[in-house]
């Protein structure tokens, strides 16, 4: 079994604590600016950590890749259209958008890839 790729030692624990009979990580990656925490990708949904809550709470939505409507890559191009300095990926589930922003591009494009697939078999 392939390891997880990940950016935060206690994001992977949080995930990890979580995780059902037979739930494999596959990514956990830290999210930029306000809201989002992290986001989590396992063989069976996707984990996003929304800081947003009044009172500084914070909720761990888990969002099975059945449910999942569309998920799209948006990214924020230099001005030479070299490289992203800001890549977001949002997912779709019923009415409601989840957006990550991460910094830079590959780790989101292995997250849109990684929810693309699993949305699509």
């Amino acid at each position: 079994m392939n390891q997880p790729v990940f950016d935060k030692q206690d994001q992977l624990d949080k995930i990890g604590a979580g995780l059902l009979n037979g739930e494999s990580i596959i990514a956990v990656y830290d999210g930029l600016g306000v809201g989002t925490g992290f986001i989590g990708l396992t063989n069976l949904r996707v984990i996003v950590q929304d800081n947003s809550f009044v009172g500084k709470k914070t909720a761990l939505t888990s969002i099975p890749y059945s449910k999942i409507q569309s998920v799209s890559y948006v990214s924020d191009k230099s001005v030479f259209g070299k490289f992203a300095s800001t890549s977001t990926i949002a997912v779709q589930v019923s009415g409601t958008t989840y957006e990550v922003q991460f910094r830079g591009n590959e780790k989101a494009a292995h997250a849109h890839n990684i929810v693309l697939w699993n949305i699509m078999r």
